[in-house]
């Protein structure tokens, strides 16, 4: 693929502390060339719900029109979004289906109908199911079967999990985007976007456990054994952090968030008891010093917390260190805290590493992007690649190729003579050290609701 052919992407995150439009393309080695970068602070939106419109709208717009003046020549009609939020819950059902004739192979429209059916399981009114991802499938007595399709039996049945989210908050964020003038091509989870950008494949086979610290909320994704296991929403993130600095040292809220990005320490044991900070006072008094000693011990209280619910949800699925040879990967804003690592290894037994999507970004990207805050933004435009080369695949599918004319026949050559020694292909392997990059289209072929199709109705179509 050329970069005539490769389409530009835009994934929109709406977080609860910023905002941020990406725009990319892949080049001829299948990387991220960033054509577009903007940020702005957001408002309206408290931990990662839309709560008003009209301010969320007016965030997206600056953050748009930042995008554009880093590239005059972007126009930007269409985008990803990310969704997140208090209101994202999960759960485990069980499904089973009995097979009509148990002789006959079973087929891909018996696993759809098999997953269609969990879509009427009883969830709270007002909510909305988001996915229904299956994790492995049961044959009569055969359990653990990953690929059910082409087996034989009298009943096939799976375990699920899932997704769903408050069918408000949802639109919400819809209509923001809307009034935006912006066209929705879709609305992904922010755990999974993120996941796709940080996590390889052997990750993913190995399993793994992926903590998204964001402003206000910590989005969970738990893999094991190339499945999605568990999701889960943790109601802290930085803004909980920044609150509790300014609370417990009595400072202004600007003040307190300075405090934690220069000079914050998630382990206070590290911290230096002598050394102090000296902040300015309010008109007139006197400056205030600020113990690095204290500061850290707020930081580490509130991460300790965070870390203990992450142990809460392994333990929910059954999961540790011994299942998850993948560790922990921390990314999102609050992955930037000095010595974070090691709190999560201690906290948790898991080992630990910050997460990046800087394995598919071409090497003109913006330095700003080297943070582990753009993830879910990095995530959302590989989505939008993975639905195009679907796009392309289906419609490469369905093309028929014209006939070339038949002409007289030529006479036939002599056949040449059998080869026995013949140069094995080159396959190409990952270079040592190297974690195999994560195939998208196996990826995201798990999670195949569109978010966007909730909204497909005439109620919608009038706003």
């Amino acid at each position: 693929m050329n970069n005539i052919e490769s389409p530009i992407i835009v994934g929109l995150d709406i977080g609860t502390t910023k905002i941020a439009v990406i725009a990319g393309r892949k080049n001829d080695f299948g990387k991220l060339e960033i054509l577009g970068f903007g940020r702005s602070d957001s408002n309206g939106v408290q931990h990662g719900q839309v709560l008003n419109i009209d301010c969320a709208m007016n965030a997206i717009h600056q953050a748009l029109k930042n995008c554009v003046k880093s590239n005059p020549e972007l126009e930007i009609n269409e985008v990803y979004v990310g969704i997140a939020g208090h209101h994202i819950k999960s759960m485990q059902t069980r499904g089973d289906l009995v097979r009509q004739d148990s002789e006959v192979e079973i087929q891909r429209a018996e696993i759809e109908q098999l997953i269609n059916n969990q879509k009427k399981s009883f969830i709270p009114p007002g909510d909305e199911i988001i996915e229904v991802i299956p994790q492995d499938y049961q044959i009569d007595n055969f359990k653990n079967i990953k690929d059910p399709i082409g087996y034989n039996g009298v009943k096939v049945g799976a375990n699920f999990h899932i997704i769903t989210g408050d069918r408000n908050a949802i639109k919400n964020i819809k209509r923001a985007i809307d009034r935006s003038s912006l066209i929705t091509k879709d609305l992904v989870l922010q755990p999974l976007a993120s996941a796709c950008a940080v996590m390889s494949e052997i990750d993913m086979d190995a399993g793994v456990v992926i903590l998204d610290i964001g402003g206000g909320t910590s989005d969970l994704a738990i893999f094991h054994e190339g499945i999605l296991r568990h999701t889960a929403v943790i109601p802290f993130g930085g803004e909980n952090i920044t609150h509790d600095i300014r609370m417990g040292l009595g400072v202004l809220k600007g003040q307190a968030e300075a405090l934690k990005v220069q000079f914050g320490s998630a382990l206070a044991n590290e911290a230096n008891a002598n050394a102090y900070i000296t902040i300015p006072g309010l008109r007139g008094m006197p400056a205030k010093q600020i113990s690095m000693k204290n500061l850290a011990e707020i930081i580490q209280a509130r991460m300790e917390e965070i870390l203990d619910l992450v142990c809460i949800e392994l333990r929910k699925v059954g999961l540790d260190s011994r299942s998850l040879y993948g560790g922990l990967i921390i990314t999102g804003g609050g992955a930037q805290l000095k010595h974070l690592i090691q709190l999560t290894e201690y906290r948790t037994g898991l080992n630990a590493r910050i997460g990046l999507p800087n394995e598919h970004l071409a090497p003109n990207y913006h330095d700003e992007l080297k943070l582990p805050n753009y993830s879910t933004c990095i995530g959302l435009i590989l989505k939008g690649f993975n639905d195009y080369d679907i796009q392309v695949k289906k419609f490469q599918d369905t093309t028929v190729r014209l006939e070339v004319p038949k002409g007289p026949k030529a006479p036939k050559a002599p056949e040449a003579p059998p080869v026995v020694d013949t140069i094995p292909p080159v396959v190409e392997q990952p270079l040592p050290g190297k974690d195999k990059p994560i195939d998208r289209s196996k990826f995201w072929d798990k999670f195949k609701n569109r978010l966007i199709d909730i909204f497909a109705d005439e109620e919608d179509k009038k706003i």
